[in-house]
């Protein structure tokens, strides 16, 4: 077995403890929430002998070690239980709506990163400059505007006064059908079914939220390039490649940046993963039907099924991403796949 495969697998075996760790967890915090979900689904009118036949319905009449029991057992058959909320299994609501957070998460992360790495680049390269004065400028205001008030200025500026963008109500304007099911993406499976007048459409849906998800998530992204390009510029291999009479160029990206690219791929990946879980007041605030909207709705009624299975999706997702962000070291510094 190579070095980097028996280092994939040693990741996923260190993952285990933690994927059991978050079950346990979540568990018991969702019990531990205010309200009670058998008086929710039971009615304000109900009577207390009709909530608790239904809290015997639902298992929550059990001693708590037995409901979690019951509870590792149905995530041994792959059943996350069904939600409260909207009648659906939890299973069926997480892969409807995950798609769309991921959608827009990784629009918006592109949009970003097109923009921060070059112009930490150019910071770096030029310190002092209108150019580096600017990247501060971005950086401090993207980490001082809330992302909720950032919407709400796009959406005023460039659909109430300008009407340039879409009425701010989900993934399609109501003209439009959703494209034939492929991969939950929008702009893949239109791309697919090669409707690019439902492409179009779903790209402008998504202008706007993408856009306030990049202005925010564009800081760490910027500044963590300037930082390590500056670090690498002042090493002692960058100083002998100069002297060595390299072109400028090829010191710059051929050595420099990819140097400085280990610690902004860990920036990356802390950044999509916090942008995953907190995108909740974007989706809020533009209707978007994703799992951050879907966890709070199930958080205000105390949905357990729902609310757990959440919890365990991001916790798997957070595992594969930290799974790609070591592949990713592995290729950037093959010295690394030794370890």
């Amino acid at each position: 077995m190579s070095p980097r495969a028996k280092m994939i697998l040693g990741r996923v075996a260190q993952a285990i403890p933690v994927i059991l760790g978050v079950v346990v967890i979540s568990f018991v915090l969702t019990r531990a929430l205010p309200g009670d979900p058998a008086a929710y689904f039971a009615g304000p009118a109900a009577d207390a002998e009709s909530i608790a036949e239904i809290r015997e319905a639902l298992g929550l009449d059990k001693p708590l070690l037995q409901q979690f029991f019951y509870y590792v057992g149905d995530l041994a058959r792959g059943e996350l239980g069904t939600s409260l909320t909207t009648g659906q299994t939890v299973l069926a609501d997480l892969a409807a709506r995950l798609p769309a957070s991921l959608e827009l998460t990784l629009v918006a992360l592109l949009l970003s990163c097109a923009i921060a790495i070059p112009l930490g680049v150019l910071a770096a390269t030029r310190p002092g400059t209108w150019v580096d004065h600017l990247c501060r400028v971005l950086v401090t205001a993207g980490v001082s505007m809330p992302t909720f008030f950032t919407g709400i200025v796009l959406i005023y500026v460039f659909y109430y006064l300008t009407g340039l963008a879409p009425s701010p109500l989900g993934r399609l304007d109501f003209i439009y059908l959703s494209p034939p099911h492929v991969t939950g993406f929008y702009l893949i499976d239109a791309a697919v079914a090669g409707d690019f007048e439902t492409w179009f459409g779903a790209l402008k849906q998504l202008i706007l939220p993408a856009t306030t998800l990049a202005l925010f998530t564009l800081a760490p992204i910027a500044r963590m390039t300037r930082a390590a390009m500056l670090s690498a510029l002042s090493s002692d291999f960058i100083r002998t490649a100069r002297a060595a009479g390299l072109g400028s160029r090829k010191v710059l990206y051929g050595y420099a940046f990819r140097n400085a690219l280990l610690p902004v791929v860990t920036t990356l990946g802390m950044v999509f993963s916090f942008t995953l879980g907190a995108n909740v007041l974007v989706e809020k605030v533009f209707a978007w039907p994703g799992i951050g909207s879907y966890a709070v709705e199930a958080l205000v009624v105390s949905d357990y099924a729902a609310v757990q299975g959440f919890v365990l999706a991001m916790a798997l997702l957070f595992v594969v991403l930290n799974l790609i962000i070591d592949i990713a070291y592995a290729l950037i510094d093959p010295r690394i796949g030794l370890n």
